[in-house]
């Protein structure tokens, strides 16, 4: 009685089903009239991508109008020589106080010919990572001083072990697309050639692009020479870039000797470059947000000119790592709720001008790797996938981007992951009509076993690694001991470290590149060591010239 009852009300429903079927069809007939069919059925596959706007298109025009305004009656300090001469020489006026003006010709000249989008290419010369449009990429962040030691929890000067140990870990990482040299390794080299050395860590470690700058004013011919080695010639190098490199605008309306000579530099040697403002609201900006994103827009408009003017078509991001001054602590967070609605909306603006954009966000201003770390760098980034941040610098970093933890760095992969399975587009994949996933679950109370769930589970439900807990509390305290965060993420850095390959370098670039940062140094002091592959045998791999490890 019991079956019939269920395949009488089965039968009914599947009825009912036909029904507004038939119905929707007399519906598509209307849409179709009126060519807007594509909005219903089975042929429109991709619906649309979430996204967030927070400033409406007439709000981001008039930021835009007030801070060309600003440009071209209050203009630009331009402290770099070479940079100020050639701003001169292609006929842009200076203010009686020698600022440079930038006329609205000359801003319209530059946004014509800057990139909508460009293509970053690892050391091997094969396409990597597609920079514009609503391509999100996340990035670790750069600029730290210490490192927070996995192994003791402590926080400590970096050396040159620990930024091997990042590289090898970040090479790893699913869903941080590209590195950074994200910490200086303290004294263990001379700061004059730091920025090098990075790059060769990375270079003889990673085959991923890097995102990158120069410390010194002179530091980027040496670092492009670096990177040549990899390609036939400057022309590939312009052709097939395997890095970033930030510029940072100084603020107050103001371009430092070494941001220009690094900009020239940069965009002579075919290396996108990314305008970076640090706007601090309440300090170097105002503190409202439509005057800070003005403020904000002059700086990073003046570093996309002058890049244009050195070459036109050259890539450049429209970037920012804005900050908020607290006025009780006197600190900048980055992760103020302010700061994050400006970078979205610089991210708006960026778009708006056809650039791809870059920020930083999917980082922390705690301490620890604690709930604070969690909530600000999930939100954060799950904010930049959602305003389609192109480049989105942060993972790893904590305490005002001053300490790098590689522990982060693993659960920030997890979150970054998260975030970006959120923002795909929103798909029909065999899910409508669902009858046949009516009758599946009506057959055996389950839809486990069905055809539809084994063929797209994989690809449909984000499944987070180890460090991520999703397990019930008994499995929990089984299988690791109810290990806290901080222990699933250590454990995690120590597996990746172990399963690490080491890459082919020839070692006549090696060689190189060893050379070019001893030609800058002002010592003959060794350069330091490099350690090894733990799982390696002392000796190395064939082809691959290691160092043992020093302390």
């Amino acid at each position: 009685m019991g079956r019939k009852w269920r395949n009488g009300r089965r039968a009914g429903w599947l009825l009912r089903v036909d029904r507004q079927r038939q119905r929707r069809s007399s519906a598509r007939r209307v849409l179709r009239a009126r060519g807007t069919d594509h909005l219903c059925g089975n042929s429109y596959k991709a619906i649309m991508r979430p996204i967030l706007s927070v400033a409406d298109p007439a709000l981001l025009d008039r930021i835009i109008d007030e801070a060309r305004c600003i440009l071209a009656t209050t203009g630009m300090e331009i402290r770099g020589a070479a940079m100020h001469r050639l701003l001169l020489e292609a006929g842009l006026p200076a203010a009686a106080d020698g600022r440079i003006l930038f006329p609205d010709d000359v801003v319209d000249r530059a946004l014509k010919s800057a990139p909508a989008s460009f293509t970053l290419f690892d050391r091997d010369g094969n396409p990597h990572a597609e920079i514009g449009g609503d391509h999100v990429h996340f990035t670790p962040g750069s600029s730290g001083l210490k490192v927070q030691d996995h192994r003791t929890g402590h926080t400590r000067q970096a050396t040159t072990a620990d930024f091997v140990e990042y590289v090898r870990v970040c090479d790893g990482l699913e869903h941080v697309r590209y590195l950074a040299t994200a910490f200086s390794t303290g004294d263990d080299i001379e700061a004059n050639v730091s920025d090098a050395w990075r790059l060769l860590l990375c270079l003889t470690n990673s085959k991923r692009p890097v995102v990158s700058g120069a410390f010194t004013e002179h530091g980027v011919p040496r670092m492009a020479e670096m990177m040549q080695l990899f390609r036939r010639d400057r022309a590939d190098l312009i052709a097939r870039p395997m890095s970033i490199f930030t510029i940072t605008a100084t603020g107050n309306f103001r371009y430092s000797e070494d941001s220009c000579q690094n900009l020239i530099d940069c965009v002579k040697a075919g290396i996108p470059v990314e305008i970076v403002p640090v706007t601090l609201m309440g300090l170097t900006a105002p503190v409202t947000l439509v005057g800070a994103a003005v403020f904000h827009a002059v700086d990073t408009l003046a570093g996309v000119v002058m890049s244009q003017l050195v070459r036109p078509g050259a890539p450049v991001l429209y970037g920012g790592a804005p900050a908020e001054f607290h006025m009780r602590e006197t600190t900048s967070p980055m992760l103020g709720v302010q700061a994050l609605y400006l970078d979205v909306i610089n991210a708006q603006i960026g778009k708006r001008l056809g650039l791809p954009v870059q920020a930083y966000m999917g980082l922390s201003d705690a301490k620890e790797l604690d709930a604070q770390a969690g909530a600000e760098t999930f939100g954060s980034a799950l904010l930049a996938a959602l305003a389609g941040v192109n480049s989105v610098s942060g993972p790893g970093m904590l305490d005002f981007v001053l300490v790098f933890s590689l522990p982060k760095l693993v659960f920030d992969n997890e979150v970054c992951g998260q975030a970006l399975r959120l923002v795909r587009p929103l798909q029909i994949v065999d899910d409508l009509p669902t009858g046949h996933l009516v009758e599946a679950q009506l057959a055996d109370m389950h839809l486990i076993t069905a055809a539809h769930t084994l063929t797209h589970w994989e690809q449909h439900l984000y499944l987070p690694g180890a460090v991520y807990d999703r397990k019930n509390r008994e499995a929990w305290q089984r299988m690791g001991g109810g290990k806290t965060l901080w222990q699933r993420a250590v454990d995690e850095v120590e597996q990746r470290l172990t399963a690490y390959t080491p890459i082919d370098v020839d070692p006549r670039a090696v060689a190189e590149m060893e050379r070019l940062i001893r030609s800058g140094m002002s010592s003959d002091a060794p350069l330091p060591a490099i350690p090894g592959p733990r799982h390696e045998s002392p000796g190395g791999s064939e082809g691959r010239r290691q160092r043992r490890f020093r302390r």
